[in-house]
């Protein structure tokens, strides 16, 4: 149960929430929430950050695996995690990430929707987890060919994801992930190497 004050902490600023009567949150609830509000407002991308062109939504929809990414609160403490990507009706695009809570042995799982900024054939899209709420998702680097890893950034270098189709990946793919984003202004020394 919840009631009274209670504050979440965001990437760059608190957010506050005053409660007049007491609510379950469950967890589902709270993970689309924090998600929803870090990325308030967030449309932006890092300087020197170029979405990819060429982008063929057909082939980048389905399962993907997180392999890195930079902490935050959203996803602390998760294993497993991956994000599956499908079509909706209105031409956006269904999200659903899960995540494995090894403290609190379950399953924690966000479904939220994406849409493209400005072409769909730009790897620049809009990301919402809690309602008209929407944050930056800029596939920066793609594996053209077979479309198996995908360097994905947020509106500032305090987001980056390397995404594949598979639980693992090759180390030269590691190392490319690693030097690009250094060279973009990410700090790759404070990356998190997803348990699978």
């Amino acid at each position: 149960m919840v009631s009274g004050f209670v504050v979440i902490a965001g990437r760059d600023s608190w957010m506050k929430f005053l409660y007049k009567e007491k609510f379950m949150i469950t967890n589902r609830t709270y993970f689309a929430i924090v998600i929803g509000l870090l990325f308030l407002g967030c449309l932006g991308m890092p300087k020197n950050v170029v979405p990819v062109k060429q982008f063929e939504v057909d082939r980048y929809l389905g399962k993907w695996y997180e392999i890195a990414r930079l902490d935050h609160s959203f996803e602390r403490g998760l294993s497993k995690v991956s994000a599956e990507y499908s079509l909706r009706e209105d031409g956006g695009i269904s999200v659903v990430n899960r995540g494995f809570s090894e403290t609190e042995e379950k399953w924690k799982e966000a479904q939220g929707k994406a849409y493209f900024v400005d072409s769909p054939s730009e790897g620049y899209l809009k990301v919402s987890f809690f309602g008209p709420f929407y944050g930056s998702y800029v596939v920066f680097e793609l594996d053209k060919k077979d479309y198996g890893y995908a360097f994905v950034s947020g509106p500032d270098t305090g987001y980056l994801w390397l995404l594949a189709r598979t639980p693992t990946v090759k180390p030269e793919v590691v190392e490319r992930f690693k030097k690009r984003s250094a060279e973009l202004g990410f700090d790759t020394e404070k990356l998190i190497f997803v348990k699978h």
